[in-house]
């Protein structure tokens, strides 16, 4: 089962932390990826990190700006989200797959978790 957390209410500039955390399995032989949707437009992966922590992809509109990584010992994968942007605004989901990265379309996710929500205003 997949919990993320930490989304909210945020200025433009702001920053965020969202975390996925897994119980019932360890993100060691996983791929992770974080996907959003924002309001009347298709889900579309902003970050992915493989299952080595050794490949790691974001979408061009995140490049910069935010961080993925995996921290094995809390078998928690963090997306760190900074200077946001009004277009920041989407509900993120976590993934898993069992190849070696997610794909962009999500064809190969295992596991989808809950969204949490993120609100940048202007």
């Amino acid at each position: 089962q997949l919990q993320a957390s930490g989304g909210g209410l945020v200025q433009a500039g702001g920053s965020l932390r969202l975390s996925c955390a897994a119980s019932g399995r360890t993100f060691k032989s996983y791929a992770v990826g974080w996907f959003r949707q924002g309001p009347g437009k298709e889900r579309k992966l902003v970050s992915s990190i493989s299952r080595s922590g050794g490949y790691i992809y974001y979408a061009d509109s995140v490049k910069g700006r935010f961080t993925i990584s995996k921290n094995y010992a809390e078998n928690t994968v963090y997306l760190q989200l900074n200077s946001l942007k009004p277009e920041d605004t989407a509900l993120y989901c976590c993934a898993v797959s069992t190849g070696n990265i997610v794909s962009a379309d999500g064809s190969n996710v295992r596991s989808w978790g809950q969204g949490t929500q993120v609100t940048v205003s202007s």
